[in-house]
């Protein structure tokens, strides 16, 4: 049993938590058990707070969020190991708002298309193909020689893959080689098997000129914030080869605390590799249907957004 799920999608810096939290507040004062889940790759990873905006204690305001600081920056954290945790947290919800009589909601807030996508629509994660002696091979040559070689090569055997994923994303770039080697470049993710209740989808987009100047004063912001100090302690704790730090800014703030480029420069940087995944993000969701796409510059996204949920509450 699980309960109605409103997804929030969009790229990045859209500001799809904040209104996902805006609805949250405004059905709980009506009786109604609402909770989010965090359909974010690099969030799931502890320590990993400024440079992966993730949304903290204080700004939840309350509302229950899943999803976060699930593992260790070490540790591998795939696909099946995200729907394993939104399956369990959604499948808790219904059963604690089932004992307490009263609806329950769940909200799906996130920019990792994927994940979106697995739980939302309802992908057999476990039909995907995989050979953990390709993945190695691929990954020992990703330490070797870096992530741009198999990014060349993801171009050449399954292009139509590469320009829909993080490619900046190590874990995403190998998994896609893996299946590529494994199951032919003509493979696809397996079809959907559908949510077990009603879903909505919601997208929040913005002008692009607004968009990139929303993503610039973030960049500043998360600087202002300690990016640069929560990249050093990590990268005294951690290898800055993992995976995990593919995530944008660590890579500019380790840049700036070795000497290599400057703060202006930095934070530039940060902004235009975000600008630049916005663009994937807006890529893999013009791909999912019925995404009720609003602008995220008016007032129109809260309103709608309650419409849409109360919709999934009243069946």
């Amino acid at each position: 049993m699980v309960p109605p799920l409103l997804v929030i999608a969009g790229a990045t810096a859209t500001g799809k938590t904040g209104l996902a939290i805006d609805v949250a507040e405004r059905l709980s004062v009506d009786g109604v058990a609402v909770e989010v889940i965090s359909a974010d790759s690099r969030q799931v990873y502890r320590g990993l707070d400024i440079g992966t905006a993730k949304v903290s204690m204080a700004e939840r305001r309350g509302v229950p969020h899943h999803g976060l600081d699930l593992a260790e920056p070490d540790a591998t954290f795939t696909l099946a190991d995200f729907v394993a945790h939104a399956h369990s947290a959604l499948a808790a919800l219904a059963s604690r708002a089932s004992a307490a009589g009263c609806p329950a909601l769940a909200i799906l807030v996130g920019g990792t298309g994927l994940y979106v996508r697995a739980v939302a629509r309802g992908i057999a994660t476990d039909a995907l193909p995989a050979d953990t002696a390709v993945r190695a091979r691929l990954e020992a040559e990703f330490m070797v020689g870096g992530l741009g070689p198999l990014v060349e090569r993801l171009w050449s055997v399954a292009p139509a893959r590469a320009a829909t994923l993080d490619l900046a994303n190590p874990r995403r770039v190998v998994r896609a080689l893996e299946i590529a080697e494994v199951a032919g470049t003509g493979h696809v993710l397996p079809a959907p098997r559908g949510y077990d209740a009603q879903v909505a989808w919601l997208g929040l987009t913005v002008e692009r000129e607004t968009h990139l100047t929303w993503i610039a004063n973030r960049a500043r912001a998360q600087f202002d914030a300690g990016l640069v100090e929560e990249a050093r302690a990590l990268r005294e704790k951690f290898d800055p080869g993992l995976p995990a730090f593919s995530a944008i800014g660590y890579r500019e703030a380790w840049a700036l605390i070795d000497g290599h480029t400057t703060r202006a420069a930095a934070i530039a940087e940060d902004a235009r590799r975000n600008a630049a995944f916005a663009k994937r993000q807006r890529t893999w969701f013009k791909a999912e249907p019925d995404i009720g796409w609003q602008d995220a510059t008016n007032a129109a996204p809260v309103a709608d957004a309650v419409a849409m949920a109360r919709g999934l509450l009243e069946g």
